[in-house]
């Protein structure tokens, strides 16, 4: 079954709004908040989530969600089966960045940990996945209070690896939608705090929200030699810099007006001294878009580049090109956006916005590619909403510390309270 629907659904009373449900049964928020600081304080790396899996595990257990977890590394679902229905997918991502975090906070982290190449490096939840957790773990259990109000199935996902955008992947090829005897879900639901906007909002809107990456780590080969001597060598750096100043023509001179594209080198490394032309130069590339068409585009474009500057430049074999990161576009399905986004804007009144696209990148529309469903992301706000206005009035939201930074502090309300409900919203729309 996949949901279409050209207008909100009623659920099973019609004398009862999203509000009067929401506010009934919402649970104290305290509860939450103290999660929140906990999590915020005690963060853990990608692939290294034990204790916040263990968390989210436990609290849906105890609400009386069946769960399976340990699914791509530390994943795991809660799934609430509630009779004949559509089925929700609710999903939110667990993992922290290797930051020094530099706020004021009394639950800052302090924390450090092992990656998993073993070099000690400082944690911090520096784009807000604790408050992600702290939402989807209140939704649970606000849904399950008002279980009577709608049918279906629900399944709260934690996703372990978002920041190394290989989490989702690594779920659905661990048997997320085929081992556990679930139906599959008729439609996937995420959002993600940003700073950009104030805290209470939400924003929303159809198609493109989020592009697409990719990463490329480019090696082009040379012969090596005494820097005196350059006639009988091949230089690599000479080589990897044509290709540098090369790529940016794609953009402007290959994709077409008013089509969206991004590539960056971001690392360029060859060498060992001023006087040795090395063997070999290293190029790291990220590349963004928002569209399948523009991401083959630009990929097919760098490797002729690449290919053809070594031969042109006699390079004494191929360059390897591995690709050492991907994830689709976020792009929220027409209609399905539609619908709720109606349901957003009778609940939230003035605190819902639409969501113009950001260059970041995300794995969530992973989760739903994968079983080809409709899906929705959206986006709430973090920032201290006196703050933002002042911000604001004075021409300086660019100066509000963004996810990533060191100083990403999310005010915890209304944020936790705003998320929390824009899951329980998303998921009464679209339940039977």
């Amino acid at each position: 079954m996949r949901v279409n629907r050209p207008a909100a659904p009623s659920i099973s009373s019609s004398n009862d709004t999203y509000r009067g449900i929401v506010d009934q049964y919402r649970p104290d928020l305290a509860f939450y908040e103290s999660t929140y600081r906990n999590l915020h304080r005690n963060p853990e790396l990608s692939q290294q989530e034990q204790s916040t899996s263990s968390l989210a595990a436990d609290h849906l257990k105890a609400i009386g969600y069946s769960v399976h977890d340990h699914i791509g590394g530390y994943g795991l679902i809660g799934v609430l089966n509630n009779g004949n229905g559509p089925t929700i997918l609710l999903r939110a991502d667990m993992d922290a960045l290797p930051v020094r975090e530099n706020t004021d906070l009394e639950y800052a982290s302090k924390k450090t940990m092992k990656d998993v190449n073993g070099k000690e490096m400082p944690v911090m939840h520096a784009c807000g996945h604790d408050i992600h957790i702290s939402c989807l773990m209140g939704a649970a259990k606000l849904l399950y209070a008002a279980r009577s109000k709608w049918k279906g199935t629900l399944i709260c996902l934690f996703q372990p690896a978002e920041e190394l955008v290989s989490g989702a992947q690594a779920m659905v090829d661990d048997g997320l939608y085929t081992k556990f005897n679930i139906p599959k879900p008729d439609i996937v639901l995420g959002q993600h705090v940003f700073c950009i906007q104030k805290a209470g909002a939400v924003a929303l809107s159809p198609g493109p929200v989020l592009a697409a990456v990719d990463g490329l780590k480019i090696r082009v080969f040379g012969k090596g030699g005494h820097g005196s001597m350059p006639s009988v060598c091949i230089d690599p750096i000479v080589i990897a810099s044509h290709i540098v100043v090369r790529l940016q023509t794609i953009v402007s001179r290959e994709l077409e007006p008013g089509k969206v594209g991004v590539i960056t080198c971001g690392k360029f490394q060859a060498g060992t001294a001023s006087n040795i032309i090395p063997d070999f130069a290293d190029l790291e590339l990220t590349i963004r878009s928002y569209d399948t068409k523009v991401q083959k585009q630009l990929l097919n474009a760098i490797e002729r580049i690449v290919r053809a500057e070594c031969n042109a430049s006699r390079s004494p074999q191929d360059p390897v090109i591995e690709n050492i990161a991907h994830a689709p576009a976020t792009v929220n399905s027409i209609n399905q956006t539609g619908v709720l986004s109606t349901s957003f804007s009778t609940y939230f009144r003035d605190n819902a916005y639409p969501m113009e696209p950001l260059p970041g990148s995300e794995d969530f529309s992973v989760l739903a590619r994968a079983i080809n469903a409709p899906s929705i992301f959206w986006m709430l706000g973090g920032c201290d909403p006196g703050k933002w206005e002042e911000a604001k009035r004075n021409g300086k939201i660019g100066e509000i510390p963004i996810n990533h930074s060191a100083e990403f502090a999310p005010v915890i309300e209304p944020t936790l309270r705003t998320g929390v409900d824009a899951l329980a919203v998303a998921a009464l729309t679209f339940l039977g």
